[in-house]
Formats: structure tokens, sequence, C-alpha cells
């Protein structure tokens, strides 16, 4: 029987000497939401052991009750750690159960995380915890596991080049969508995203399960969308043909969703109050951002022409909830694929659940290109106008409808990413402010750049450069700053965008080392 099959020892008891270490080392953990403020309420929720009594290293679950926030840890446990694991102290214990032991941050022990894969290829309970898979999916023993650095608001494993598990750190009760939604694709037989082959849950009494892991194909080869454009702007080189074929991709995604799942139309009560939360951030973001303050006026006429322009209402449906490049990845074959369906991590998980018009994913790709086009020096504006027809082309030749058919409604999507990006920038990178105030000039002057039917994009976009007069640009690429890969944190609502509770997290990704799919 395998260490994983033998364990089961669970306990309920408070953190005891466990606490005062993991007051101080939760706070500096980059997937810790409440970073730079002191923690109040700690308290075990559960606790269950992975190995046998005795073993050693031992693999302690967690769920802990922070501040009113739910968060999974992964500790392990030893006499002594070798220098390879020393960076993943978390302290050592002077009595109680691992007196005289070091307790550490278990994922990046490599023995701990293959016995995660374990329990996830043996589906079964231990204590609270709950592990399942497909059982059509092949999963081998022994793949050598290794972490993903980087990442924000979660935790990823790479096994074997294979497989790549994400354990969410901040959790809630239900469904997790990065779960749901790429589950529901899989037996739609949408092929765009990489189907879950396995994933563990919590049972609390009370309660729905929580999601703590997914473990997903590893899309070996692949190319991170982001760093792709980034590259090809770089080059001088055209990007419109990848931009036609990822606006099929979303569209196909989009509406494999639109089938499998029920979908809503928002009646003009709804779009009303979708439009006033639109028009709240934009008055909080100007309190804040001095600079937004002359263009309040104007970008509220876009939510304003939402409002009034409902008539039939807007239809809703199942989506992505946090669309950006650094969510694509194009593929080994040339194929594009979508990840990271968890949504905006910082809203509750009940929000990111709800329908959505999908113009809010095609918002967010549209911002997108206009950010990597300003990360290059000079600014290119004609590389981004052509990227962006060419992916509401490419999205039209799936769905038959052309998201700049209905500009009063991209056009107010694309102003409520743009003003959440403004208040971001403002607060986390000041340098960057001037890539969102750009757009934000030209959506308040209500600008039709994007927004109107174009000439076809493909082979259209000018070389970076080109007849371009040169704009504020940064030095040397975003820079450092928060991880890619997790979007903006948002207020709740159907359709709601970027909220008043923003977490450290970039709007849009940075140059790193291109990501899989984990999420």
């Amino acid at each position: 029987m395998s260490e994983a099959a033998s364990a089961g020892t669970t306990s309920t008891t408070g953190l005891g000497p466990l606490e005062p270490m993991l007051r101080d080392w939760l706070p500096v953990q980059r997937w810790f939401a409440g970073k730079g403020r002191r923690i109040g309420r700690l308290r075990m929720i559960s606790a269950a052991e992975l190995l046998p009594p005795g073993s050693s290293p031992r693999l302690v679950h967690l769920l802990l009750d922070v501040d009113g926030d739910c968060y999974q840890l992964l500790l392990g446990v030893r006499p002594a750690l070798p220098p390879a694991l020393a960076p993943a102290l978390i302290g050592r214990a002077e009595q109680g159960p691992y007196a005289g032991q070091c307790v550490y941050e278990g994922l990046g022990d490599p023995r701990l995380a293959a016995l995660l894969l374990e329990r996830l290829r043996a589906p079964g309970t231990l204590g609270p915890l709950r592990f399942d898979r497909d059982p059509m999916a092949l999963i081998p023993a022994a793949l050598t596991p290794r972490p993903l650095s980087g990442e924000q608001t979660n935790s990823s494993l790479i096994y074997g080049d294979s497989y790549i598990l994400k354990v969410f750190r901040r959790v809630g009760p239900g469904v997790n969508p990065d779960l749901e939604l790429p589950r529901a694709l899989a037996a739609a037989g949408c092929a765009r995203v990489p189907a879950p082959v396995a994933w563990y849950e919590a049972a609390l009494p009370g309660g729905e399960p929580l999601t703590l892991g997914v473990l997903q194909p590893y899309l070996r080869g692949s190319d991170d969308g982001w760093q792709l454009a980034l590259r090809r702007l770089g080059a001088g080189a055209d990007f419109t043909a990848e931009a036609h074929a990822l606006g099929r991709a979303t569209a196909e995604v989009h509406s494999a969703l639109a089938d499998a799942l029920p979908t809503v139309a928002l009646g003009p009560e709804q779009t009303a109050r979708l439009a006033s939360g639109m028009t709240a951030r934009l008055a909080a973001t100007a309190r804040e951002v001095p600079a937004l303050r002359p263009y309040e006026a104007g970008l509220r006429g876009a939510f304003d022409a939402l409002a009034a322009s409902r008539g039939a209402g807007v239809a809703a449906q199942r989506i992505h909830g946090d669309l950006h490049l650094g969510q694509t990845l194009r593929t080994a074959d040339g194929s594009w694929a979508l990840i990271d369906f968890e949504g905006e991590p910082a809203r509750p998980l009940a929000d990111r659940r709800r329908p959505e018009p999908a113009v809010r994913d095609i918002a967010g790709i549209l911002r997108s290109f206009d950010y990597a086009a300003r990360s290059h020096r000079p600014f290119a504006p004609a590389w981004a106008d052509a990227c962006r027809a060419a992916f509401c082309e490419g999205y039209a030749r799936t769905t038959g409808r052309d998201p700049r058919e209905d500009p009063v409604l991209l056009r107010a999507y694309e102003t409520d990413k743009a003003v959440y990006e403004a208040r971001y920038e403002s607060r986390h990178r000041p340098d960057w402010l001037h890539v969102p105030m750009a757009a934000i000039r030209r959506l308040a002057a209500g600008s039709d750049r994007g927004f109107g039917r174009t000439q076809p994009a493909s082979g259209s976009a000018a070389r970076p450069g080109q007849s371009h007069r040169p704009g504020p640009a940064p030095a040397a690429g975003p820079g450092p700053g928060p991880g890619a890969g997790s979007g903006p944190s948002a207020g709740p609502g159907p359709g709601s965008g970027p909220g008043e509770g923003l977490s450290s997290l970039s709007p849009h990704p940075r140059p790193q080392p291109p990501r899989r799919p984990l999420t």
C-alpha cells in the first residue's frame, strides 16, 4: 500500500505553536491577499495528515480562517531541512506534536509533491479531503514534480512536462470555475481548453465543498500569448493572423459555454444596474486618481449610453471572466488555447459563477493588445488597431456577429476596464499610468477607434515605429511588479468590471517566462 493510501489522521484542534510562525509567514506570501495588513483572526478550520503517523517527512493539509478568508496550506514537517529546501522554512516548532521539527512550505519538496499526485491518481477520502479524477484519463506514476514560479494568487506544480496541478490558496464554498468550466467544455467536445483529469475538494459540515486543486494536461512547447505578441512587436512583425485565430478560438469557447450552461437575458433594469455599477467605479477612481478627473464626464457618457440603449436587454452567459493575452497559449501545432478560468480571484466565488455578457472577455483582449503596443518603443497604435480588428473579425467568423456591431456595449466594457487600469497603475506602477490614460482620453472623447467596423485587418498592421510619433513608453517593458496571469479584482454583480478592492494583481501581464495552463 502506498504512503498516500495508508494515511488518515485528521484534527480540528487549534494551531498551537504553529500560530506565531504562520502570523509572520502568511503576510509575505505572494498569494496572500492581505499583504501589508496585520492578521487579526487566525483559526484552524480543518487539518489532515496525508502520511501515516511517524512518517518523515510529514505532509499536513490545513484550511485556515484568516480574518474571514479561507486559505489552504500544505506544510511539510522534518527534523532538519536539506539545503535545497532552506528557503521554504516557516519556523521550528518548540512544543506540541511537531516539537523540535522544521515546518516548511511543502509544495517545494519533491517527495511531498509526488505524494499529492499519488493522492490524485487514487480517488478516495481522507478526513475532510476528497480526491477525484476522470476515470478515462491515464495519469502515470512517478512523474517528477517541479514548482512553477512567478504566480500570484495560487501555486502550481508541473509533473514531468505532462500535467500541471493548480493548488488554490484562497478558497470558498462552491465549485471553482476553473474546474467547472473546463469540465463543461470537455463534455461539450470543445478542445480549446485543457480538460481536467483530476481534482480534490474539502467537504466541511453545513456547506458546499471547496475546490482545492485541479490537475490538467501541460501544453509543452506552447507560447504564452502575451510573450508571443511582444516578440512579434520587437521584431516588427505582423500579428493579425494570430489575432484572427485567437478571435475564432475565443468565439468557439463562448459558443460552447452558451450551449453547455444556462444563459440569461439581462433586462433593462439589470442593464441599468450594470451601468450604474460602472459609473460608481468611475466616480471612486476619479476621487483617487486626479489625472482622470478632467475626463470623468466623457467617460460617464459611455455608461449612460449603455443604460439608455438596452430596450431588449443584454445576453449573458458563463464566460472566462479574466481574459487577456497572458491567459492564452498558442500550442505547438499552431492552435490557440484559453487557460485560467478561475476568473478574478478577488471577487466572491458566487459572483464569478454568474452569467455575464461575453463582451467582457472581448474587451479584456482588446485592451491587452493596446497594452502590448504601449510596451513597444515607440508606441505602435496601428499594430494594436490591426490586431483588434483582426480579433473581432475572427470572432465574427465563428459566431456570425462582430462584437463591433454593438459599439455601445463594447465601449462601455472597454471604458470600465480602462478605468480600472488607471486606478491600478496609479497605485502600483505610476510610471505606467500613461498607458490607460491614453485610452481614457480616447474613450472620453467618444473616439470610434476600435468600435466601428474598419478595413479588413489581414496584413494591414504597420511595422512598429512606422509613421508613428514616439510617445511615452517604459524603458524596458512593464518592469518589476506583480506577476502575470491573474487579472484585476472586480466588484460583484452580473458583468461587473473592476471593483473597489484592488489586489496587488496586474491588469495585464509583464514580460516573463511563458506560462502554461495552470489555473
